[in-house]
C-alpha cells in the first residue's frame, strides 16, 4: 500500500508515545484490496449506452483516510467506512457532503475510511470488495500501512465497525455485511436501499444489537423498497421504528437500534442538509 499526506500534517510527542495529536489530517493511501481495478471492469462498464472505461473510471485503488482533531490511539481502533454513489468519487463526496467536516464535528474517536469505487460513472457494482473476505483484507492492509507510520499503535486491532453510504453505494455495503470477513456492527444508509434488501434483514437476524438507520426520500427511488423492508421486518417481527426526519432529534430516537427515516428533501441534501451524517455519528452506540 503507498501511503502520501493530503492537507497539512502535524504530530506532537509523536514517536514512543501513547497520546497522538493531530490537526487537519486527511490522508491518501493506496491497496490492492480495494474495489478496483477489478476483471469484471476490465472492458469498462455501458449504461445508456454510453461506455465507462476501465482505465478512467475503474483502476482507482486509492482511500481516504480521516481522523479527528483529537485522537486517541487506542488497542482497539473504531472504524467508520464510506461507500459513495453514482457519478462520485471520494473528493467529490469528501467536498459535496462535507464528511470530513461532519466526522470531525461529531467528536467520535474513530477513523473515516472513504473508499473509492466506480469513479464518476453510474455504477453500484463493488467490485473486489464483493468477493468473500476482500473487505477484512483491506482494513488489514490499511492498518499496517498507518501502523507503519506510527498513526496507530502497533498492537491496534479493528474494534466496532460502521458502514456508511449513499445512493449506489448500497451494494457493496451489503456484501460486506454478508461476506466481507469482519463483523459490522452498524449501517447507515442514505437513500440507497435500492435492493439487495435480504443480505441488510440476514444481518439484522444475525445479532439482534446490530443498529440500521435508512433515510430515504420521495423520488431517489428507494422509497417502495424501503416500505417493502418494514413490511419484511414486522413479518419477521423485527422491531424498528419509522419517523419523519424533522422529529430526528426528539428524545429516545437514537436509543432504537432499527430506524426507518422518511425525508421530504432531495436525494442529494439529506446527508449534510442538515449534518445528519453527524447527527447519526453522534447518536451510535458502538463510537462512544
Amino acid at each position: 500500500m503507498k501511503f502520501h499526506l493530503v492537507t497539512c500534517f502535524l504530530l506532537f510527542g509523536f514517536f514512543g508515545k501513547s497520546q497522538q495529536k493531530f490537526s487537519q489530517n486527511i490522508f491518501r493511501i493506496y491497496s490492492p484490496f480495494t474495489s478496483f481495478p477489478d476483471s469484471a471492469r476490465n472492458n469498462g462498464h455501458v449504461y445508456n449506452n454510453e461506455i465507462f472505461t476501465a482505465a478512467t473510471h475503474y483502476s482507482d485503488s486509492s482511500l481516504l483516510i480521516v481522523l479527528p482533531d483529537n485522537y486517541k490511539p487506542n488497542k482497539k481502533v473504531n472504524i467508520v467506512c464510506w461507500f459513495h454513489g453514482w457519478y462520485n468519487n471520494i473528493d467529490s463526496a469528501n467536498q459535496r457532503f462535507k464528511l470530513a467536516k461532519q466526522f470531525r464535528a461529531s467528536n467520535v474517536n474513530a477513523i473515516l475510511v472513504i473508499a473509492e469505487g466506480a469513479k464518476n460513472a453510474p455504477d453500484s457494482y463493488g467490485g473486489k470488495l464483493e468477493q468473500p473476505n476482500m473487505f477484512a483484507r483491506l482494513i488489514n492492509d490499511v492498518f499496517a500501512t498507518l501502523k507503519k507510520s506510527n498513526i496507530l499503535l502497533t498492537k491496534a486491532i479493528p474494534g466496532n465497525i460502521v458502514l456508511a453510504g449513499h445512493s449506489g453505494g448500497y451494494r457493496v455495503m451489503a456484501n460486506i455485511t454478508a461476506k466481507g470477513g469482519l463483523p459490522i456492527n452498524e449501517v447507515l444508509l442514505f437513500d440507497g436501499l435500492y435492493s439487495e434488501t435480504d443480505k441488510y434483514i440476514s444481518w439484522l437476524q444475525l445479532n439482534q444489537q446490530h443498529r440500521f438507520l435508512n433515510i430515504y426520500t420521495n423520488e431517489g427511488g428507494t422509497k417502495d423498497e424501503s416500505i417493502l423492508m418494514m413490511q419484511q421486518l414486522n413479518n419477521t417481527k423485527i422491531p424498528f421504528l419509522f419517523i419523519e426526519e424533522i422529529n430526528l432529534q426528539k428524545p429516545g430516537v437514537k436509543n432504537n437500534s432499527i430506524l426507518f427515516i422518511h425525508s421530504n428533501q432531495e436525494h442529494n441534501d439529506i446527508i449534510n442538509n442538515p449534518d445528519n451524517f453527524t447527527l447519526f455519528l453522534q447518536s451510535s452506540p458502538y463510537l462512544r
